[in-house]
Order: C-alpha cells, then sequence, then structure tokens
C-alpha cells in the first residue's frame, strides 16, 4: 500500500467583525504552526482570509479548529473549493494581521457585504455561458490584466486593472458598457467580489451578481471548456492548468514573442516586479527581464533578483556595496559586462515598463 501522503489546497474567507484580531491571530498561529501547516492567513477586523496547503490530518484539525472559533464557524465552501495537489504550495506557515483582509482601500463591516450580495450559483452561470443570449449580459472578470490574460470566462470583459485597488477609477467604464445588460462578476475565490459588491452598489450599481465561489468553485464543479487558458493562483503554482485533455485551453501569449505560452513569471527587476506570460526557454534568454528599461535601471540601482540560471550573486554583491567592500561602480561595470555578454544576441520588442511609468 502507498504510503504517499494526500495535500489539498484550501482557499477559504469570512466576512465578519473581529473585536480583538491580534489575539485571533496569535492563537490561529500557534495552532498552525503546531501541526506544521503552510500557507497565508490574514486577520483583520474584516474577519478572514485565508490560502494554505495541509495534508488530511492538518485539513481535519484546521476546519475543527475553524467551527470552534465564535469568528470563523461555517465558513463557506471550504469542501468545495478544497483542490488536490501533489505537495505543500507555500515556503512557510504565515498568519499576520492586516487591516483589510484584502486590499481595496476600503473597510467594510459585515452587514454591509452581507446588504450587498447577490450570488448566482455556478450551475445558473454555467447555464448562462451554455445557452444563454450573451447580448443580455455583461460577464466582468474583477481580476487583473495579467491574470484575465494568463485565462478567463468564456465572453467575459477584463476590468482593465493593474491592481485591485484602482477599480473604482473603472465603475463608470462598467456602468457604461453595462447599458440595460444584468451584470455578473467574477473573481478567483469570491472575496474580491465580496468588497466590489459594496463599493459598486455605493456607486450605483446595485445587484450586481457575484459568482459564488468564484473560478475555484466553478472549475472545481464543471470541467466543461468554458474557463479558457489557465488559472493565475496565490500559491507556488502560479499557473494553474484547468481541465484535462479534453477542455483544457491555452490563450496566454509570450511577452517576448507573442507566441502561445502558459508559464508566468516576474520581471527580475524588483522595482518593476511584472507578471509575463512566457516559454520558460524564452524568460531565460531574455535574464528574467520584461524590457530593456528594466535591464538598464537594474544595472543603475542593483536590484536584481537571483535565479538559478543566473551564476551571478547579486545578494552578495549589494551587501559588499553597503559594507563599503566594493564600490557601487565597480559592480555596476561587472554586472554590465556579466548582462551584456549574456544577452548580447537579445533585442527586447518591449522597451519600456508599464510598472515603471506607474511607480515614477
Amino acid at each position: 500500500m502507498s504510503s504517499k501522503k494526500i495535500y489539498h489546497l484550501l482557499a477559504f474567507y469570512k466576512f465578519v467583525n473581529v473585536s480583538n484580531p491580534e489575539n485571533e491571530v496569535k492563537k490561529l498561529n500557534t495552532f498552525c504552526n503546531d501541526i506544521v501547516m503552510k500557507g497565508r492567513i490574514y486577520i483583520g477586523e474584516e474577519g478572514i482570509n485565508a490560502q494554505c496547503s495541509v495534508n488530511n490530518g492538518q485539513k481535519q484539525a484546521l476546519i475543527l479548529y475553524l467551527e470552534s472559533n465564535t469568528f470563523f464557524n461555517n465558513i463557506p465552501d471550504i469542501e468545495t473549493k478544497s483542490t488536490p495537489v501533489s505537495e505543500h504550495q507555500f515556503p512557510r506557515m504565515i498568519v499576520r494581521y492586516k487591516k483589510e483582509i484584502v486590499g481595496l482601500g476600503e473597510i467594510y463591516n459585515a452587514s454591509e457585504i452581507e446588504e450587498s450580495k447577490f450570488k448566482i450559483s455556478t450551475d445558473e452561470f454555467k447555464k448562462i455561458i451554455d445557452v444563454g443570449n450573451m447580448d443580455d449580459y455583461l460577464i466582468l472578470d474583477m481580476r487583473n490584466n495579467y491574470e484575465y490574460e494568463l485565462g478567463h470566462f468564456k465572453n467575459a470583459q477584463p476590468a482593465g486593472t493593474m491592481t485591485f485597488r484602482e477599480t473604482e477609477k473603472y465603475i463608470a467604464n462598467y456602468r457604461e458598457n453595462a447599458g440595460d445588460k444584468e451584470v455578473i462578476m467574477y473573481c478567483t475565490g469570491g472575496i474580491r467580489c465580496e468588497k466590489l459588491a459594496v463599493l459598486l452598489k455605493n456607486s450605483g450599481m446595485e445587484k450586481v451578481k457575484q459568482l459564488d465561489g468564484g473560478v475555484i468553485k466553478y472549475t472545481n464543479l464543471h470541467n466543461d471548456g468554458n474557463w479558457l487558458g489557465n488559472l493565475y493562483t496565490f500559491d507556488d503554482r502560479v499557473s494553474t492548468y484547468i481541465g484535462d485533455n479534453k477542455t483544457h485551453t491555452v490563450i496566454g501569449k509570450s511577452h517576448y514573442s507573442g507566441k502561445p505560452a502558459e508559464d508566468m513569471f516576474n520581471c527580475r527587476y524588483a522595482i518593476c516586479n511584472r507578471q509575463i506570460i512566457a516559454k520558460p526557454k524564452e524568460y531565460k534568454e531574455h535574464f528574467g527581464f520584461c524590457s530593456g528599461k528594466c535591464l538598464d535601471e537594474a544595472v543603475n540601482d542593483l536590484n536584481i533578483r537571483n535565479v538559478d540560471f543566473d551564476g551571478f550573486d547579486y545578494n552578495e554583491l549589494r551587501d559588499k556595496v553597503k559594507k563599503g567592500i566594493e564600490s557601487k561602480d565597480n559592480v555596476m561595470q561587472l554586472i554590465s559586462e556579466h548582462l551584456s555578454e549574456k544577452l548580447s544576441k537579445i533585442d527586447f520588442k518591449t522597451k519600456t515598463s508599464v510598472q515603471l511609468e506607474n511607480y515614477s
């Protein structure tokens, strides 16, 4: 009999008014580390937001803990949104206080969230995609652009955001595009849509429906090809395969070549950190930089992440400059010569970075 452990990726949340969140953080942190879980859990006055990987025993222990807690019992869809994985999907266990459990820039209490809920079930949503007249609906993908580009539902329109906090400035566009249509929005696991429902309601877009449980719940229940591409997830998988050899599609386009691709990487220039879709070979050929601008800026300020395909230890070089062991000019020259040699045959089609333009 195989002794291989079975792991589960859990993504759950609950909006509830927590009177002493720091105390709940302390208790849950002790519990999670005692049973050797791995993941990220945020607790604040708004409630709890969690992504974690657990084996069978850890899963049952966690559910028992939550059910015995005054604030965190009766969390919906823990089982329905549980996804099987081959191993832990997080490097460590983090339980922290966050004023907003998901960062929109607005704090809402549990009653505001509850009053703005207009949920649509996965079965209802499936029926609309399968046989509905799409002229009657506006399906809004309320995730960020890089998530949408990697994968999305059929007929869905992108939110147009680079970060969740930008959403408010696009509401007028959503209202204009909606017209008389019924508006349905979705996000990865549902939590962003819970807060957005309040924001949209306060902005005059009332009764916008939310896909219950988000993409995770839908794709766990329906393997029907209505989801196109991969799903961006906030764990070690990052770009997650959805469907099987009959229903899976690739819609992502390589940042470097425009060819079909479904892997996701970060720009190695830490100030940029842009999420880019690329084939692993292309990413390595460009030494992990998304643009010529990022390459130039990285050499100037030395903010380059270490990767296994680049033999330079940039952390060590920065440390030597900081301690005065090496001059910054000498290190810059060393790095410039190294990268120039490695990238001598590479022409960056993207010369600038949208991230850097926004940062500046």
